[in-house]
């Protein structure tokens, strides 16, 4: 199992405008790929020297591949839309984890 991992500090100007359209739009459109089995939200707990808010947005899918087919066909559209409604005040990172056990 693959963790396509996006981590982003939002500034607190837009942090209520973001959350809702993290919660009604973009998450579902990322789901809504086919290529991810599962999402969750999570916040992340440190107080930002540059301020804002820090959230990790986790999406589970079943390989790399499936990954790469996401990166090719439907991130850059994804993504542009976040950049068109929050520019700077969005600043984001993706990591890809791979699941090694649970417990």
């Amino acid at each position: 199992m693959i963790i396509y991992n996006v981590t982003i500090n939002i500034h607190e100007s837009v942090h209520d405008q973001w959350m809702i359209w993290m919660h009604h739009k973009h998450i579902h459109d990322v789901l809504n790929t086919g290529k991810f089995t599962s999402a969750r939200m999570v916040r992340v707990l440190v107080d930002e020297e540059m301020g804002g808010m820090t959230y990790a947005v986790q999406f589970t899918t079943d390989c790399k591949e499936t990954l790469q087919k996401y990166y090719d066909e439907d991130a850059p559209k994804l993504r542009e839309e976040g950049m068109q409604l929050f520019g700077e005040k969005m600043l984001a990172f993706r990591t890809e984890l791979e699941l090694i056990s649970e417990y």
